[in-house]
């Protein structure tokens, strides 16, 4: 792995670890809801303009965006061996279901976002985001995030990708009953206990990373009490 994609993991889990995980649903606040689109649709690169609006084969991404989106987001939160990243916690289908539900508002945005990615990514290197080499996309993503990258109109690359970054953080931390954070692998890398009934005495004395199991959802916690904490 790239010295770039170890500092990038370090960051991110010392983030999460430092707010004890991200634990709340989807439908927090982002730099996209405080935004609306603009009258007139940006530049439609040929890739994403191919596909119907209405050919879905996701809860709203179409196969395409969810390529990308699930490159995007094992970029900003890579895996490693023994450690996992965005696809291991299945951060795609979390912002995907979001986008479908709690973050309804943002779908334009994120569809003219990945249009204004796939312009950016045809001009510089000739060809679509997800068949770039992994030092290309690292290229891309940090002039989004500098507000470098030419190609978008609305929303801005550095808006669009901090709030992919947020998305990608929630994929991987948030409780798994919103559809990322599988297997609650991003709990076990920051040692989040999760929705735990009771904490024995030695889990209050210890200082270290929680690792009792199991580590419990609130989908468990509405199986065996019959409502949702």
């Amino acid at each position: 792995m790239a010295e770039h994609d170890k500092a990038r993991r370090s960051f991110l889990l010392k983030s999460a670890a430092s707010v004890g995980a991200i634990a709340g649903a989807a439908g927090g606040t982002s730099e996209a809801n405080a935004r609306q689109a603009p009258s007139k649709a940006g530049h439609i690169a040929p890739a994403l303009q191919s596909t119907p609006l209405n050919d879905k084969h996701r809860a709203f991404l179409s196969d395409d965006e969810a390529s990308t989106v699930a490159a995007i987001a094992e970029r900003i939160m890579p895996g490693q061996p023994g450690s996992p990243g965005a696809t291991d916690a299945d951060v795609l289908n979390y912002i995907d279901l979001s986008l479908a539900g709690a973050y309804a508002d943002q779908q334009e945005f994120y569809r003219q976002g990945l249009i204004g990615l796939e312009a950016f990514c045809n001009e510089k290197f000739k060809d679509s985001f997800v068949y770039l080499k992994p030092a290309q996309q690292e290229e891309a993503l940090a002039a989004m995030e500098a507000g470098k990258a030419t190609g978008f109109t609305w929303p801005a690359g550095q808006a669009f990708f901090n709030t992919l970054r947020t998305h990608t953080m929630e994929g991987m931390f948030s409780d798994p009953v919103y559809g990322g954070n599988k297997d609650f692998v991003g709990w076990r890398l920051v040692g989040f206990p999760g929705a735990q009934r009771l904490f024995t005495t030695a889990d209050l004395k210890n200082k270290g990373e929680f690792t009792r199991l199991p580590i419990i959802g609130i989908q468990s916690v509405e199986k065996t009490t019959g409502r949702r904490k």
